[in-house]
């Protein structure tokens, strides 16, 4: 006999993530003033870092996530290397309300890829030739958030 709560219903089940897996997607390292990049330097370059995240729907339980990261090295105008990495995963998520499912989405899966995607960034800068590239651990309940704020904003100012 299945569960059902004390109105009769049946129970939906638990809620439920599992990664079904992971990948890369896109990778490019471009290290365009090899060898003379690779050189010692008397200050340290610049590093930018940009992360992105964006999820699309399979069907009605699988989504695939995508984390892009691009990081990029100057000394100056002279661009040392640039590296992006778009890596994914597939997620099955299952009895899960929908207000709960972007932030699911958007935080917690991108949390379970980064590990991953941070180490294969860090060798791909290693591999080029540099020291490899370390990004600090992503807050993406804050970055979730920003993006939220950005919607608002850009939904506020559209003429109606």
């Amino acid at each position: 006999m299945a569960d059902t709560p004390a109105d009769g219903a049946p129970n939906q089940g638990q809620p439920n993530l599992s990664v079904l897996t992971q990948y890369v997607k896109d990778q490019s390292f471009e290290n365009p003033d090899a060898p003379r990049s690779l050189g010692p330097r008397r200050t340290a370059p610049a590093i930018n870092i940009g992360i992105n995240v964006s999820a699309n729907p399979l069907d009605a339980e699988d989504f695939e996530v995508e984390l892009r990261l691009e990081g990029r090295a100057t000394d100056g105008e002279q661009v040392l290397f640039v590296a992006e990495l778009l890596y994914a995963g597939i997620f099955r998520i299952a009895n899960v309300p929908k207000e709960n499912l972007a932030p699911l989405l958007m935080i917690e899966c991108p949390r379970l890829l980064f590990p991953f995607a941070r180490q294969i960034l860090a060798e791909m800068t290693r591999n080029g030739g540099f020291p490899p590239l370390l990004i600090d651990p992503v807050d993406f309940t804050a970055l979730y958030r920003q993006r939220l704020m950005e919607f608002a904003q850009t939904q506020q100012t559209r003429p109606s």
